[in-house]
């Protein structure tokens, strides 16, 4: 077990390394939709990369549908493996909608040994699902 600050030094110590090894600027956040950021999630048990729709209820089921209408595109051409969840409970109980591509093995951000593999999925999927993004934002946002 680690204490709080154990944790929360490994967790900057994984996002220092990380920014470090794969220098670049992410989308995130900065994508000019309102409620529409992508994320990247590395806890204790798992890793994924997300596009979180997280604005009102009218906003969100906009681009629900944007997204719904470009489904195939996006599995066939750039995430085979991303996951459409309409009704994406997290932690706190707030619900969004989630797209995400999971990692599937066992990964823990207090394992230094599974950070390589982690930083690695990030760095490709965070790639594919910001190219995706810049091909078809006019679509998503008209």
């Amino acid at each position: 077990m680690f204490s709080k600050e154990e944790s929360r030094l490994l967790r900057q110590e994984f996002w220092t390394s990380f920014g470090k090894s794969f220098p670049r600027k992410w989308v995130l956040y900065d994508t000019k939709l309102k409620g529409f950021s992508f994320k990247f999630h590395f806890d204790t048990k798992f890793a994924l990369v997300a596009l979180d729709l997280e604005d009102d209820l009218e906003n969100r089921i906009k681009y629900w549908e944007k997204l719904q209408a470009l489904k195939s595109i996006l599995l066939d051409e750039y995430l085979s493996d991303a996951i459409f969840e309409e009704e994406y409970l997290l932690e706190n109980q707030k619900e969004i909608s989630r797209i995400y591509v999971p990692l599937n093995e066992k990964v823990s951000i207090h394992n230094k040994n599974t950070w390589r593999d982690v930083m690695e999925f990030f760095n490709e999927k965070m790639n594919l699902f910001e190219a995706f993004f810049e091909e078809y934002k006019d679509v998503i946002d008209g």
